[in-house]
Formats: structure tokens, C-alpha cells, sequence
């Protein structure tokens, strides 16, 4: 009895000194084991910011992924984001329209299929992966929230809210397109419905011969 209850006591120390290493090693390989990096995080007022990342991809836009709190008993709309060196975002909402609204109470995701967007087009040659950037989220209340994010690519864990994610538009084509050889000629030419001419000649009722 005493033998199995050291045997047990042992087995329970070693369990314990290698539940901080395995829990370290999920720390370092977070992404591998899908478990979302640490990021930084801000808060002002009301807004909290926080999971913010910056997500490119090669040859095309980036975009910036957050999630937004609003812990405040009024709606907040999402005025701005912009990184340092210029670089502002294109905002969208989810239903295509220019305002992101964080309702009172609520919290709104950046990026992703079906969330508001944000959408760097201009000044990506700038940002390079493995970089940090300044980030300034404005809000109609609360103002500026800034915060450091790191710049990453759209892989792995992060790829279903990058560029990627991003609703596409068809193109639209004409509804006639004309061919090479080919004239465009006007549907119907106008022409006079019938030419006047006269309904008779006039000639001499009869001919004066000579009498003898």
C-alpha cells in the first residue's frame, strides 16, 4: 500500500514540473498550434483596441485586422485608421458603405469574410513583414486610439482575414461589342417615303393640220 502511494505521489510531481514546459512550447510555436499571437492592445475611453495586425500579401493590397470594443452606452463610428508614414486606410462597412458604426456594448472584427474592411491601396511597397508599425484608430467620441501592430503576411492562422477575404466585383460587359471589319451603321436610314413626280404630261388636245 505504501509502495503505491509513493508510485502515485511520483507520478503526480513529474506531471506537474512538465506542465509549465509544454504550456511554454505552445507559447513559442503559437501560430503552428492555431493558437492567435499575443498583439498589442490600447484603450481610451470607451474603445478598447486590441489583436490589431497589419496583413499583406505579395503584389497586392493589405489590410488591417482589429477587434474594437465600445464599453460605452452610445454608438461609436470608426472615422480613420492610418499608419505612420501617411498610410491611411479605405474603410468599409460590411454592407459596402463608408461607416463602421461599434454599437454601445458591442464589438466589431476588422477583416474577414462579412465584417467591415480596412483596406491599404496606397504606400504597401512600404510595409515590410516582420516590421512594426504605428497605428491610429480615430473614433467619433473617444477620439484617437494608438497602438504599435506588427506587419505580417496573410498565411496561415491570419489568412482568412487578409486581402484575400476581400469581396470581388465582376466587371461588367457591354451589351454589343463590335468586331474587327466591322462598321458601326445607324439602325435605320431615313429616306423620303415616295418621289414626287408629276401625275401627268401635258400635251396639246389635238394637231392643227392644213385644210384644202
Amino acid at each position: 500500500m505504501v509502495r503505491s502511494f509513493r508510485r502515485g505521489a511520483l507520478a503526480a510531481v513529474v506531471a506537474l514540473t512538465l506542465a509549465p514546459l509544454a504550456a511554454c512550447a505552445a507559447g513559442n510555436n503559437a501560430q503552428t498550434g492555431k493558437v492567435q499571437p499575443d498583439s498589442q492592445s490600447a484603450a481610451v475611453g470607451d474603445i478598447l483596441v486590441q489583436n490589431a495586425f497589419v496583413l499583406t500579401q505579395p503584389g497586392g493590397p493589405a489590410t488591417v485586422s482589429a477587434r474594437v470594443f465600445n464599453d460605452g452606452t452610445a454608438d461609436q463610428t470608426l472615422q480613420a485608421v492610418q499608419l505612420a508614414g501617411g498610410i491611411s486606410a479605405q474603410l468599409s462597412a460590411a454592407d459596402g458603405g463608408s461607416t463602421i458604426t461599434v454599437p454601445a456594448h458591442g464589438t466589431v472584427l476588422l477583416g474577414g469574410k462579412g465584417n467591415p474592411a480596412a483596406v491599404i491601396n496606397s504606400g504597401v511597397e512600404s510595409l515590410r513583414d516582420g516590421d512594426v508599425q504605428n497605428a491610429v484608430f480615430n473614433f467619433s467620441s473617444t477620439g484617437a486610439v494608438a497602438l504599435p501592430v506588427n506587419v505580417t503576411p496573410a498565411a496561415g492562422f491570419f489568412e482568412p482575414y487578409g486581402p484575400s477575404s476581400l469581396p470581388t466585383t465582376a466587371t461588367p460587359l457591354p451589351s454589343e461589342t463590335p468586331t474587327a471589319g466591322s462598321t458601326a451603321t445607324p439602325t435605320g436610314t431615313a429616306t423620303p417615303t415616295g418621289t414626287a413626280t408629276p401625275t401627268g404630261t401635258a400635251t396639246p388636245t389635238g394637231t392643227a393640220t392644213a385644210t384644202s
